[in-house]
C-alpha cells in the first residue's frame, strides 16, 4: 500500500512496568502487523524498546493500544516516545535480548493455568492432552524457574530441555500465541512426572505417574506433590482416616488445612459454593490470576449452631474454626488431579513446622519421609520457594495474611526517592524482605520462620536472589531491634551499614507506608471514615500483637504510637505483666493466665491447669520472666481462663478459637485507664504521661463459669475494642489526632477489628488498616524500609 513519504515516520518507544515474562513483545509483534508497520521490539533490563516506522495514523494508533490493548497480565507503563530516524527494513521482528543499561526490572511473579490451556489439557486432539507442564506466554510459572534476567529461556531452569521441532515451530512462530512463551513444553521435549510409594519400585513418565498417584489418592494415601513454588502434602479432604493420619504424622494436630477444589460450572466455582458459604468478592477473588487460598466461612448447621465442615469434607479440616482456607486449582497437575480424583484434596505446604516450603526432590523424601507415604516427582527445577498466599474478608475487604505464589515479588512505588539501596530484613517470624531503592520497593514472598538452619539458608538465598534479579545491590541494610534475631545477626555479620529500627515502630512505619502509597494517585488502600486526604500527619497507630522489643527492654504488644516514621513517641499502653518462661508462652498459654492472675493475686481457677510451683517460684523470683504489655498474650490467657485451652499446637490456636466463638456482639467491661505521669520526659516530646488500660476486671469475668465460653469470648472483644476507642478519644484530646492507624498480628482478628472500626467512625475518627500487605509481621520488613527512610534522612524529595 503506497503512503505519501510526507505521511510517514519512525518512532521510539521505551516501555517499563510489567512487560517481561507477560507475552509483551509478541504482542507488539502482533500489533504492528496488524498496522502494517515494520521495525523491531526488544528486552534490555527490565524496558521494553520499541522502534516503529510507517504511516503516521497507523504509528498513533499503534501507540494508543500498547496500553489500551495490552495483554491481561502485562502493566506497561510508557516511559519515553519520540521520533526516530528512518531505518532501511522490510518486516517487523523480535531482536534478542540485551542487558545494556540501567536496570528497570519488573521481575514477574508465578501464574495461574490459563483457560485456553485448560481448554487443550482436556483435549483429545490435542498433542499436549493430559501434559502437566502446559503453559503458554499469559500463563505458567516465572519466578520460581527465573535464573536471572532478562527473561529468556536460556536465564531459567528450563535451560536443560531442549524444543522439539513442534515446540520450537510454535516459538518462532509470531501468529502462535506461545510465540516466544519462555517456559514452552510438550510431552516429547519438557519435563516429566515420577511417582514413588514408599517401599514400591518406582514409577516414570507423566501419565503412569498420574495414575498411580490417582489411585494413591483415591486408597486414602498422603502424598506429597511437587507444584509450581514447593511440593503439598496432599490427601483427600472427604476421608477422614487419610486427614487423620497426615495430622498425626506431621504432626499438625489442629492446625486449620486448606483444601483445593476443581473448577466446575459456568464460573468455575460451583465447587467452592458447595463446600463453604462464600461471599461475592471472596469469589472473585478465588478465580483471580493470583490464585490464593481465601478464608471463607463455612457452612451451617441446620440448627444455626457453630460452623462445621461441609458435609463432603473430612470432620478434621479446620476444627474448631468458622472458617476454612479454600483455593482453586493454578497448575495443569492440579487440574488433572482434581478432575480425574472427582472430590476435594487437602493441599497444605509441605515443610517442618514453620520453615519454608521444600522445593528438592531429594529433601522432601529425606525431611518428610517419616509424614508423606508417597512422592509425586517431577524434574522441571525449582529455583526458589513460593509458598500459597493467604487472603481473608475483614472490615469490608479482602485483606493479605500471607503474601505468596502469584502475588509476589509484590513492588509499590512510593511518593518519594530513596537516597541509597536498602534490604530490610523483616522480622524472626512470618519473615519477608524488602528491597528499595529510587521510588521502588518490592517485597518478597513469605519466607517463613528462621528459627531453623533450612529457614536461615533459604532466608540469605532470598536475600541474595532479589538483589541479583532486580539488578540492585543494598548500600545499607535494616534490621529488628531485637539483637538475638537470627537475621539481625546476619545483618551485622555482613560488614554493610546497619540500622535497627524497633518491631512495634516497624508495624507503625508500615501502616504510614500504606497510607503513603494512597497519595500516589491510587486509592485503593485501607482508608475508612469518608476522609478525603491521607497527608495528615503526627497519625496514631495501635500496634497490637505478641512479642517485640520495645526500646525500654520490656516486650511491647500493647502500643498506641503517635509521630510519623523515624519520629515515633508512646502515648498509650497495656498494663505490663511478668511471663513465666518468655516466648514458651506462645505455645502454653497456660502460662500467660497465670502471669495475669497472679500479677493481681487472684486464683486461676478457670484454667483447669495447675502452674508447677517451680515456674511459681521463678515467677515470684523474677527469673526469665520478661515484662510484657502484649495484647495477643491477653488473648493467650483468655483462652486458658475461658478454659478453650492450656497448650497450643499452633501459633495463635486460642485467639482464633475465641474470634471464632463470637457469634453475638458481647459486653464491654469498663477496663480503668490513668496516666502514667512517671514516664514523663523518658521520651522525646513525651511531656504528657503515658495513658495505661489495667486489665484487671477482665480475669475474674473470663474465669465466671456461670457464662458461657462464647459469651465471654464476645465480652472479650468487645471490651478490648472499648478500650482501644478510650484511649484513642484521650489521646485526640491531648494531641488533636483524627487518623488512627491499625498494625500487629492481633488485628488479623476480624471481630475485634471490625469493632474497633465501626467504635472508631462512630467519634470521628479516619481508620487506615493494611490491605496491601498483611497487618502482621510480613509487613515487617516494609515497615523497617519506611522507618529507615524517615528516621536516617534516607528520602530524597518527593516525586
Amino acid at each position: 500500500m503506497y503512503v505519501e513519504p510526507r505521511l510517514l515516520a519512525a518512532r521510539r518507544w521505551t516501555l517499563s512496568g510489567r512487560v517481561q515474562g507477560v507475552g509483551f513483545r509478541p504482542f507488539v509483534y502482533g500489533l504492528a502487523v496488524e498496522h502494517i508497520l515494520t521495525g523491531w521490539v526488544m528486552n534490555c533490563t527490565g524496558l521494553v524498546e520499541i522502534h516503529a516506522q510507517g504511516a503516521v495514523v497507523a504509528l498513533d494508533s499503534f501507540g494508543n493500544a500498547l496500553i489500551k490493548r495490552a495483554p491481561p497480565l502485562a502493566r506497561p507503563t510508557i516511559q519515553a516516545c519520540c521520533a526516530a530516524d528512518w531505518e532501511d527494513l522490510n518486516d517487523f521482528s523480535i531482536h534478542a535480548s540485551t542487558a545494556i543499561g540501567p536496570a528497570h526490572i519488573h521481575v514477574p511473579p508465578d501464574y495461574f493455568a490459563c483457560d485456553e490451556c485448560v481448554a487443550e489439557l482436556f483435549d483429545p486432539a490435542d498433542r499436549r492432552y493430559r501434559y502437566p507442564f502446559i503453559n503458554c506466554t499469559q500463563c505458567g510459572p516465572r519466578y520460581t524457574l527465573i535464573e536471572r534476567l532478562p527473561y529468556d529461556r536460556p536465564h531459567t531452569t528450563m535451560a536443560g530441555f531442549p524444543l522439539c521441532p513442534a515446540c520450537r515451530a510454535q516459538y518462532l512462530d509470531p501468529s502462535d500465541r506461545r510465540f516466544h512463551a519462555q517456559p514452552l513444553a510438550c510431552p516429547v521435549c519438557g519435563p516429566q512426572l515420577r511417582f514413588q510409594l514408599v517401599g514400591q519400585p518406582l514409577i516414570e513418565g507423566s501419565e503412569p505417574a498420574l495414575t498411580a498417584c490417582l489411585t494413591a489418592l483415591r486408597a486414602g494415601v498422603v502424598v506429597a506433590v511437587k507444584g509450581v513454588g514447593g511440593y503439598h502434602l496432599v490427601c483427600d479432604a472427604t476421608n477422614n482416616a487419610a486427614v487423620t493420619r497426615l495430622r498425626d504424622h506431621k504432626p499438625r494436630p489442629h492446625k486449620p488445612l486448606a483444601v483445593m477444589v476443581a473448577q466446575r460450572g459456568k464460573d468455575g466455582l460451583d465447587e467452592v459454593r458447595r463446600v463453604a458459604n462464600p461471599r461475592p468478592a471472596e469469589l472473585a477473588l478465588l478465580a483471580d490470576p493470583m490464585r490464593p487460598i481465601v478464608l471463607v466461612r463455612k457452612r451451617h448447621q441446620d440448627d444455626g449452631s457453630l460452623p462445621t465442615e461441609s458435609d463432603t469434607l473430612a470432620v478434621g479440616i479446620a476444627p474448631g474454626l468458622a472458617e476454612i482456607g479454600v483455593m482453586l486449582p493454578y497448575s495443569p497437575l492440579h487440574h488433572l488431579l482434581l478432575r480425574e480424583l472427582g472430590r476435594p484434596i487437602v493441599a497444605t505446604s509441605a515443610n517442618l513446622s514453620g520453615e519454608p516450603v521444600l522445593t528438592d526432590d531429594a529433601e522432601v523424601e529425606v525431611r518428610l519421609g517419616r509424614v508423606a507415604e508417597a512422592f509425586l516427582h517431577h524434574n522441571r527445577p525449582i529455583r526458589r520457594p513460593a509458598d500459597d498466599a493467604v487472603w481473608r474478608y475483614s472490615a469490608g475487604k479482602l485483606r493479605p495474611l500471607r503474601l505468596g505464589r502469584g502475588g509476589a515479588p509484590l513492588e509499590l512505588r512510593l511518593p518519594f526517592r530513596f537516597v541509597e539501596p536498602l534490604l530490610a530484613v523483616g522480622a524472626q517470624l512470618k519473615t519477608t524482605l524488602t528491597l528499595a531503592w529510587d521510588n521502588r520497593v518490592v517485597i518478597s514472598p513469605h519466607i517463613g520462620g528462621l528459627g531453623t538452619p533450612r529457614g536461615q539458608a533459604v532466608f540469605e538465598q532470598v536475600a541474595d536472589d532479589l538483589q541479583n534479579l532486580y539488578g540492585i545491590r543494598a548500600a545499607r541494610l535494616v534490621c529488628d531491634a531485637h539483637p538475638d534475631y537470627s537475621n539481625t545477626r546476619w545483618a551485622r555479620r555482613t560488614g554493610l551499614p546497619v540500622t535497627a529500627v524497633y518491631h512495634h515502630h516497624a508495624h507503625a512505619g508500615a501502616v504510614v507506608g500504606e497510607m503513603l502509597l494512597l497519595g500516589d494517585g491510587d486509592d485503593s488502600g485501607g482508608v475508612a471514615g469518608g476522609a478525603s486526604g491521607v497527608s495528615e500527619l503526627p497519625l496514631l497507630v495501635f500496634t497490637w500483637d505478641g512479642t517485640g522489643l520495645g526500646p525500654d527492654g520490656i516486650i511491647w504488644g500493647g502500643e498506641a504510637l503517635l509521630g510519623c516514621p523515624g519520629n515515633w513517641q508512646r502515648v498509650g499502653t497495656m498494663r505490663p505483666f511478668r511471663l513465666p518462661g518468655g516466648d514458651r508462652v506462645g505455645r502454653e498459654p497456660w502460662r500467660a493466665a497465670a502471669a495475669l492472675a497472679w500479677e493481681i493475686g487472684v486464683p486461676e481457677t478457670g484454667s483447669r491447669f495447675i502452674p508447677p510451683m517451680l515456674v511459681r517460684q521463678a515467677w515470684e523470683r523474677g527469673i526469665h520472666c520478661p515484662r510484657s504489655s502484649a495484647v495477643g498474650r491477653i488473648f493467650d490467657a483468655a483462652a486458658t481462663l475461658t478454659g478453650l485451652l492450656t497448650h497450643a499446637s499452633f501459633e495463635g490456636q486460642g485467639p482464633m478459637y475465641l474470634e471464632a466463638l463470637c457469634t453475638e456482639p458481647g459486653r464491654a467491661l469498663d477496663l480503668p485507664l490513668r496516666q502514667d505521669h512517671s514516664t514523663r520526659g523518658k521520651t522525646a516530646g513525651d511531656e504528657r504521661g503515658l495513658w495505661v488500660t489495667d486489665w484487671t476486671p477482665l480475669v475474674s469475668h473470663l474465669q465466671n463459669n456461670t457464662l458461657t465460653p462464647a459469651q465471654r469470648a464476645a465480652d472479650l472483644h468487645a471490651t478490648l475494642a472499648q478500650a482501644l476507642l478510650a484511649q484513642s478519644l484521650q489521646i485526640r484530646a491531648d494531641y488533636g489526632v483524627t487518623w488512627v492507624g491499625l498494625g500487629g498480628g492481633v488485628f488479623q482478628n476480624r471481630v475485634l477489628t471490625e469493632t474497633i472500626m465501626e467504635l472508631l467512625m462512630e467519634q470521628g475518627f479516619s481508620v487506615i488498616i493494611p490491605e496491601r500487605l498483611p497487618v502482621n509481621d510480613a509487613a515487617i520488613s516494609f515497615g523497617q524500609v519506611i522507618e529507615a527512610g524517615g528516621g536516617t534522612g534516607l528520602f530524597m524529595e518527593n516525586n
